[in-house]
């Protein structure tokens, strides 16, 4: 029963490193292997990366470390891709896939725990962590399918609407247990091999954000549904490659994620609703704050660019309203 586990770098090759080691010590007695891909970064760390590989010995470690170069920056899923499809050293087939942020840092039983879940519920076809930043403040990173209604519920921000749409909420409360969702964050994310040979990769369609929801959408779709299990813990630093704290306006590549996800899943008339009702939502949002001090919560200009994103789209030009970085690539 053997495990490949992939890294995605791209620009953060001290960091990688980091994560790499903290795998590897909870690797420890687990068949398999470790392959860091590096995202065309472009600035030396696949080479630094290499050589770190070699001088710690891990080249040739019980988990066999490879760092291997995906060729161009096709976003978070095309990288992961890169990785899945390099399989085991000489080519060998694994039975599970565990994919690890560069920013991410599983506790010393966090990859046995989801390990031990997927053979012990044969059933389930993905499994995620408990992800709590580095100071233990949990991450939200269970969520619902999106959907027309929570969409709305999602912008509305409003106490009643969200208690009549609770079941459409997309953010779930922090679960308390281990057990179903419908989708994880791919922070940290492990999958069977069989469920990826039916269903397909990652679609590299999506440059960044929506690959894991869409993904687990095909999974549950054919029969496979996704748990979250409590006991594996990893610590998440969050949007170290994004830069999405930081972000002045809405980016494109979000934007086209969005509304792919919903053409993809549920047809353009859907997806139109479902933008529809994201934007009113919103502009019952801020006609609250004209009354009330708060703050907005999204970037400057964001109805405007998804509304304008929306219409572009519909006419099929391309959409020119906020930063575009082709250089992100993990979420």
């Amino acid at each position: 029963m053997a495990l490949l586990t992939v890294l995605l770098n791209w620009r953060s090759a001290a960091m990688t490193l980091q994560a790499a080691e903290a795998a590897l010590l909870a690797l420890r007695g687990i068949e398999g292997a470790l392959v860091i891909v590096d995202n065309d970064s472009g600035d030396g760390s696949y080479e630094s990366l290499s050589a770190a590989v070699r001088e710690r010995g891990w080249d040739s470690g019980p988990q066999q470390v490879r760092v291997i170069q995906s060729g161009r920056n096709g976003g978070f899923g095309a990288g992961n891709n890169v990785g899945i499809r390099a399989g085991l050293p000489g080519g060998g087939r694994p039975d599970f896939v565990y994919i690890l942020n560069s920013d991410a840092f599983p506790a010393p039983d966090a990859i046995r725990a989801l390990l031990d879940h997927l053979r012990h519920n044969p059933a389930t076809g993905f499994v995620g962590s408990f992800i709590h930043g580095t100071d233990g403040t949990p991450h939200r990173t269970a969520f619902r399918f999106p959907s027309i209604a929570g969409e709305f519920e999602q912008q509305a921000r409003f106490g009643p609407i969200s208690r009549l749409l609770a079941g459409s909420i997309v953010a779930q409360p922090f679960p308390e247990r281990t057990g179903r969702v419908d989708w994880l964050a791919g922070a940290s994310l492990m999958m069977r091999m069989d469920v990826l040979d039916r269903i397909g990769l990652f679609d590299e369609t999506f440059f960044l954000y929506f690959e894991e929801t869409d993904l687990c959408h095909r999974a549950a779709r054919a029969g496979w549904p996704t748990d979250y299990v409590l006991e594996s813990r990893v610590a998440h630093i969050g949007s170290a490659s994004t830069g999405m704290k930081e972000w002045a306006r809405i980016p494109e590549f979000w934007l086209d994620s969005r509304m792919h996800y919903f053409v993809k899943t549920h047809g353009a008339g859907y997806a139109a609703l479902a933008t529809l009702s994201h934007l009113a939502g919103g502009v019952l949002w801020r006609a609250r704050l004209l009354i009330q001090t708060r703050d907005r919560g999204d970037p400057p200009r964001y109805l405007r660019d998804l509304a304008a994103h929306a219409v572009r789209k519909a006419l099929g030009q391309p959409f020119r309203g906020g930063p575009v970085s082709a250089a992100i690539v993990e979420g």
